[in-house]
């Protein structure tokens, strides 16, 4: 869910801020550690894409899920001055923790799934295929924690998120709006105490 966040921000940002302006901004980005989150979703992504033929990988996943969420709040502990980064931080945390205690996979509810793919439910249901989520049970532990709300139409995806990712989507859309409009703020007031420091020719003064 984290693109929502961005996109959101963006469409937001755009309005608030105008184009030029908000593509500016973002030439001025600059994050401490800022090679660390693009590297985590190669990560990700790489894991995604060969776990499903790699046995080893597969079984491994969750350890390495886990190390990628530690790096990323390390990350984003390093950048906790930004606007909407400790947002960001304290959903990231909820997931991990929630992850972290069910032995690194995030637990779903049959009734947010339900919203999602019967084909991808039936997997979760069979439980034949290792993947970062599965279906909650008894045994799972801090059950609120997990993917309990579903998102369905109007809302544009059909999708089971979790409170971390509303907390975490809600940091990144303060951040990316305040990014593109940081800039953009009035300047009367700069102006004002210019004018007031330069010299009145209309009136004496002082030597």
């Amino acid at each position: 869910m984290v693109f929502d966040g961005i996109i959101l921000g963006l469409i937001v940002g755009f309005l608030r801020g105008g184009l030029r302006q908000g593509l500016l901004q973002f030439s001025k980005i600059k994050l401490k550690g800022g090679w660390i989150f693009p590297l985590l979703l190669l990560l990700q992504f790489a894991i995604f894409r060969f776990q499903d033929n790699n046995q080893a990988l597969a079984e491994l996943s969750n350890y390495a899920f886990i190390l990628i969420y530690i790096v990323g709040m390390v990350f984003l502990w390093m950048n906790r001055d930004l606007k909407g980064f400790p947002a960001i931080l304290a959903g990231v945390f909820l997931n991990f923790l929630v992850m972290a205690v069910n032995g690194g996979r995030m637990p779903v509810s049959l009734q947010a799934a339900s919203v999602l793919d019967p084909y991808y439910v039936d997997m979760l249901q069979s439980n034949t295929i290792i993947t970062k989520h599965y279906l909650m049970d008894a045994s799972t532990r801090l059950p609120f924690l997990g993917d309990i709300i579903p998102l369905s139409p109007p809302y544009p995806r059909n999708q089971a998120i979790s409170i971390g990712d509303v907390i975490m989507n809600l940091g990144i859309f303060f951040y990316i709006v305040h990014l593109m409009t940081s800039s953009n703020e009035p300047t009367d007031r700069q102006d004002d105490v210019t004018d007031s420091k330069q010299p009145n020719l209309g009136e004496p003064q002082n030597l």
